[in-house]
This record gives structure tokens, C-alpha cells and sequence, in this order.
């Protein structure tokens, strides 16, 4: 009893505090206190009803037989648009704050929002090696459905959250890109819902330029209800090899060589500093040596941007086996190192013991109760982009993130970018080696300004013919938007599809210069 008297007294005591403080002050000077108090807490409720849902839909093989009627109720909302004269664009109804994209959505509150509630795994054909599933299914949920059957996916973008839709309209990525290409290359069919109220099926060979002109239409060409995704044989563990390097020159050497071997099944780099990082590759395999076994996803476990740095600080290499999901997902418990901002104290070890198994805190509910004061801050004094450039940028692109940015660690991923049609394809008519660069946090260049300072890096991204990830702020003007990316396909289609009445142009629905 004593002990319930004493968390009341401390709860009484925290809001006191908190209603001296004012409010709006607690969530940008201590936001740990609500994270952890309440969003924490909150999570598990979400993830605990999302698992519940989705065992019991499998349960009762209800989602393949609800799956027609649900698909016909989008084209039943999309006529009723039409009959109505379609005044408005269309988009999905899902809130904008449930999306992983720190972006603001305020086209939400004008365009006619059409319901979508797909979000479920409809068939595995192990004969086709394809997974068949809904929109809204996460790479979490995926996952955990495939890999007891012994499948998984290709490319398996890092956090739990990613939504096969969301990784198709915008892009994904992972450490076995270098192999596979994008997460949109790992995808064989789609199914929308068009402009029209008609659903249509594309592929390479059905409908193939709506099918390479859907990646990075965030959604302005039609409504996906369904994909198909190749699968290939899971296995227990990776191999994982660390090697720290030091020298921006042999940093980028080293990387590019391990890319292009073709024997890695995965390779990633962890850039700490303009000088130092570290490069690790690994391998599938169903064999480990049990003293080298790290189950790096456990709760009570070094978030792993921390415990790679270890190999850093140490100078020495090493070699763990990683059980398969934890490496796939292995990111997401500090969300890549964005939670160290939230939670300083998050990776020391008496809270992972005590209250790892609550983390992370859903990114859709961080966007919920930012409250504007912390989305001001968060606009000009943080900054959350992935760029996409030719391998052979790589040196000059970290220089240049270090000069405009300063933000360490940066987040390596190799990719191969096929020619084939659509927005994004190399410069020249062959495959070529891409690098994802990834910079997550508050920039430490003392002239940073946002607004400025991103103009300045989406500049030099287009200087190289690369290309800049859409879930984040984009500050070009239309012009530059369509020089950076080839909008010849897109176009056509929307013009042929008459989705210019029906859907918003991409570069109108994602970048600032034309939401402001």
C-alpha cells in the first residue's frame, strides 16, 4: 500500500511541477518526462491491440475473403467522389499523424479523404516465391509472418513502422540494396484503385508503365490496395563483420569495395566523424558459433549505433551472429539514434533493464503531441534527410554533409539503381551503384539555417544526379523538383489517367515551397 502511496505523492508532485513550468516548456525542455510517462506506456497498448488483431485475422483466414469487399468499398467512395463532381483531390483518410514521415500533412484537412483500411497479409505462394499483401501491413508485422515459415523479404527497410505502401509510394532501402536494388525493385505486381473508381493490376509485363511510374508517386497516380513482394529463403542468423576505418579517403574506398562484392548479403557503414566509421558486411547462414551469438534486439541490450561504436573506440574488428530479425530490425529500438535527443539517459543500462522492453515510443505518436512549438524547433534546428548518390560521390557527398550539416553519425546503405523507367533511374542506360546517405539529428555547422542550408544540399544532390528521399522536408522549387527527378512517364500517365483533377501533383503534395 505504501508503495501506491508513494507513486500518487510522485504523480501529484510531477504535475505540480509541471503547472508551475507551464506545459508547452515541460514538452520542449524535458519531452523524456512525457515520452516515458505516457507515450511509452501508450505504445505498448498500441503494439499489444495491432498483435492481438493480427493473430486473430490468421486465426480465422478472414483477411484473403474480406479483402474483395474491402477493395470495393474504396471503388464505391472513389464513384461517389465522381458523382459528386469532384471538386476536391482525393486522398487517403489515414490521419497524417500515423505516417513514419516527420512531415507535416495539411493537405488532409482539404481533400476529400477516402477510407482504407488495409492492413493485413493476404497469401504466400511458396511455388512463385511472392508474398501477397495489403498497403498498410508493416515490415514488422511482415516479418514476424514470414520468418517462422522460413521466407522473408528481399529488402527489409529498417524500422518496425514502414508500411509496404508507404515504402512503394515513397521508396525503402536496406543493407542488402546493394544486391537487390530499392524496396520498390523487390516488388513484382500492384493493384490500384484508379482515378475512375476501376481497379487495374500492374506488372513488367500487365499495365508496365503504371507499374514503374507508381515508386515515388506518393500516392497521385491512384489508390493501392494490394502488392506483390518476391520472397526468398530465410535463414537463423547473419554473420556480421565490424571493421573500423579511419580517413575519409580509405572510409569511402572501403565501403565502395564491399558494395560491389556480390558475396555480402548485407553491408551498412556508420560514419562517426568526417574521419572515422565503421564498415560492416554480413552474410546468411543458418550455422553460429554459440559464444558469438548477440541477440542484439533484446530490450535489455546496447542500442546498436552504441554497441558498433565500441569497435570504433576499441580499434579492433569482430565478428557476431545476429539471429535474423534482430539484425533486420535491428535500428529501431533507438530509432536509428534520433531517441538519444528524446531520451538522453535511454541507453544506459539500469533503464534499458528496468524499461527497454517499452521502447521505442511509436514515431506516430511523437508526431501526435509535438504541439507546434516543438515542430518549429524540431523545423530549424533538426534536420532528418536521406540522400541518394552515385557511389562514385560518395568522398565529396560526406565532405559536403559535414560542411552544411555536421551531423554524425550518417547512415551509409549501398544500392543498385536499375535503368529502368520512372522517376528514378541512373544518368546513363546502365545499372548503377548508388549510396544512401542518411543524416538524422541536430546539425552542429554554426551557419545552419534550415531553409538555406537544405536548398544548399539539395543543390549539390542534383549537381550529381542524385536524388533526395520524399518523406522529408524538401525545399525546391518546382522547376528544380522535376530536374531532379524525370517526370516524362509520370506525367503522360497522369494526363492518359485523368488523375490531374483527381490527385494532386506530387511535387504540390510533399514539398514546402508549395504547401507555404
Amino acid at each position: 500500500m505504501s508503495a501506491v502511496w508513494s507513486l500518487g505523492a510522485g504523480l501529484l508532485l510531477l504535475l505540480l511541477w509541471v503547472r508551475h513550468r507551464g506545459l508547452e516548456a515541460v514538452l520542449v525542455h524535458h519531452r523524456w518526462i512525457f515520452v516515458c510517462f505516457f507515450l511509452m506506456p501508450l505504445s505498448i497498448l498500441f503494439d499489444v491491440y495491432y498483435q492481438l488483431r493480427a493473430w486473430a485475422v490468421r486465426r480465422m483466414h478472414s483477411a484473403p475473403r474480406l479483402h474483395g469487399q474491402r477493395v470495393r468499398h474504396i471503388q464505391e467512395q472513389v464513384r461517389q467522389w465522381k458523382d459528386e463532381g469532384g471538386r476536391r483531390y482525393m486522398c487517403t483518410g489515414r490521419p497524417g499523424w500515423l505516417t513514419v514521415s516527420l512531415r507535416v500533412g495539411k493537405y488532409k484537412k482539404t481533400h476529400k479523404n477516402i477510407m482504407i483500411n488495409l492492413m493485413d497479409v493476404l497469401e504466400v505462394d511458396r511455388e512463385r516465391q511472392v508474398v501477397r499483401v495489403e498497403p498498410l501491413v508493416t515490415m514488422g508485422q511482415l516479418t514476424a509472418y514470414l520468418n517462422p515459415m522460413g521466407w522473408t523479404i528481399p529488402v527489409v527497410p529498417e524500422l518496425d513502422d514502414l508500411t509496404v505502401g508507404g515504402l512503394i509510394m515513397g521508396t525503402g532501402i536496406e543493407s542488402s540494396s546493394h544486391i537487390y536494388g530499392l524496396f520498390q525493385h523487390t516488388c513484382v505486381a500492384y493493384e490500384l484503385v484508379l482515378a475512375d473508381g476501376s481497379l487495374v493490376r500492374c506488372s513488367p509485363t500487365e499495365n508496365s508503365d503504371l507499374f514503374y511510374a507508381v515508386p515515388w508517386s506518393c500516392g497521385t497516380l491512384g489508390f493501392l490496395v494490394a502488392a506483390e513482394i518476391q520472397m526468398i529463403p530465410a535463414k537463423k542468423y547473419i554473420k556480421l563483420h565490424y571493421e573500423p576505418v579511419r580517413g575519409l579517403r580509405n572510409i569511402c574506398e572501403k565501403f565502395t569495395e564491399e558494395s560491389q562484392k556480390k558475396e555480402n548479403s548485407f553491408v551498412e557503414g556508420l560514419v562517426y566523424s568526417l574521419e572515422e566509421a565503421v564498415i560492416m558486411t554480413g552474410v546468411l547462414t543458418d550455422e553460429a558459433e554459440p559464444s558469438k551469438i548477440n541477440r542484439i534486439g533484446n530490450y535489455y541490450k546496447p542500442w546498436f549505433f552504441k554497441h558498433v561504436e565500441k569497435y570504433l573506440k576499441a580499434n579492433k574488428t569482430g565478428i557476431e551472429y545476429i539471429p535474423s530479425r534482430h539484425y533486420y530490425h535491428r535500428h529501431t529500438r533507438s530509432i536509428f539514434w534520433e531517441l538519444q535527443d528524446i531520451i538522453p539517459f535511454g541507453n544506459n543500462p539500469v533503464f534499458r533493464y528496468l524499461f527497454g522492453w517499452m521502447v521505442p515510443p511509436k514515431i506516430s505518436l511523437l508526431k501526435l503531441t509535438q504541439g507546434e512549438a516543438i515542430r518549429k524547433l524540431y523545423e530549424q534546428h533538426h534536420v532528418v534527410q536521406d540522400m541518394l548518390v552515385p557511389m562514385k560521390s560518395l568522398e565529396k557527398s560526406i565532405q559536403t554533409f559535414h560542411v552544411d550539416l555536421n551531423v554524425y553519425p550518417l547512415w551509409l546503405c549501398p544500392f543498385i539503381l536499375p535503368n529502368n523507367p520512372g522517376m528514378v533511374h541512373p544518368k546513363g542506360d546502365e545499372k548503377e551503384l548508388y549510396v544512401d546517405i542518411g543524416a538524422y539529428g541536430e546539425p552542429k555547422t554554426k551557419q545552419f539555417e534550415a531553409r538555406a542550408s537544405m536548398r544548399q544540399m539539395e543543390k549539390f544532390v542534383r549537381s550529381v544526379h542524385g536524388f533526395q528521399m520524399l518523406y522529408a522536408d524538401c525545399y525546391m522549387t518546382r522547376e528544380e523538383f522535376w530536374d531532379m527527378f524525370d517526370g516524362s512517364l509520370y506525367h503522360s500517365l497522369r494526363e492518359q489517367m485523368n488523375c490531374k483533377d483527381a490527385f494532386p501533383e506530387v511535387y504540390d503534395k510533399i514539398c514546402k515551397a508549395a504547401r507555404h
